[in-house]
Order: structure tokens, then C-alpha cells, then sequence
């Protein structure tokens, strides 16, 4: 079983964004992000442990400038936490393992693949490709993509 964790060199090669979105709770742009717009299949997983968050099945265009997701690939690996910052009430989504902030979850998705919508920082993320899943040691979850 792989091991997820927070490592301080990991944390120590981010970039300036990459550090302030996942360890400051900052958010990109809209439109910004680098997996706004990708729709190659594969999973997205968190940049500081690797833990595997959300798979390119689950990702759909919500139209609000991040990635968005239906579901969590593992709901383990999310944790969901009450936000009141910015005089709003919203649920903040963090990594389990590497306790990065990713973004936040809200109940305007897809009625007919559970109402829930993950928008999520780009930059909180890494992708991997389906074919380079099996390699880089997420093999199992390539079911999950494939359609």
C-alpha cells in the first residue's frame, strides 16, 4: 500500500502559487488553471503527498473557472472543513495526508451524479495521464477513468 504523506522538501519545491494556494489557503484566478480545461483521461493528485483526489470521470465544466469534480476518487483522502472566511459560510476541501487546501465543495453540481461540485485549484493539483497511471504507481484506479 503506497505511502501518502507531507514531506518539507516537496513543500520546499513548489512554485510561489503552488505554495500559497495549497499552504496559505489561496486561490488561483478563474480561468487560470492550468486543468481548467483538460479533458485527456487520467487522476488528479495532490502535489505535496500524491494521494490520489479525483479522477478525469468525475470532472465535469461547471462554467465557474476551476476544475470541478463530482466526487472525491477516495473520500478518505478528502476532509471537508467549515470556512467562514471572506463573510461567506463555505466548506473547505484540504488533503487528508498532505493537508493541502485544494478549494471547496458546493451543492450546485449535477443533480444525476450526486448535486455535489468540487471546485478545485489547479495548482493544488498534479495530473497523471492514464497512460503513465500504471508506472507511476496508480494503476489501481485506472478503472476509474476508463470508460
Amino acid at each position: 500500500m503506497p505511502r501518502y504523506e507531507r514531506r518539507a522538501e516537496i513543500i520546499a519545491a513548489l512554485t510561489p502559487e503552488q505554495y500559497h494556494i495549497t499552504q496559505e489557503n489561496g486561490t488561483e484566478r478563474p480561468w487560470s488553471g492550468e486543468y481548467n480545461t483538460t479533458k485527456q483521461p487520467g487522476i488528479y493528485v495532490d502535489i505535496v503527498s500524491g494521494e490520489p483526489l479525483f479522477a478525469s470521470s468525475d470532472k465535469f465544466e461547471s462554467g465557474c473557472g476551476w476544475p470541478s469534480f463530482t466526487k472525491p476518487l477516495i473520500t478518505d483522502h478528502v476532509i471537508e472543513k467549515r470556512d467562514t472566511t471572506h463573510g461567506m459560510i463555505r466548506v473547505e476541501v484540504r488533503s487528508r495526508h498532505g493537508d493541502s487546501h485544494l478549494g471547496h465543495v458546493f451543492p450546485d453540481g449535477p443533480r444525476d451524479r450526486g448535486g455535489l461540485r468540487y471546485c478545485i485549484n489547479s495548482a493544488a493539483l498534479r495530473f497523471i495521464p492514464l497512460e503513465e497511471m500504471d508506472a507511476e504507481g496508480y494503476g489501481e484506479f485506472i478503472d476509474q477513468v476508463e470508460s
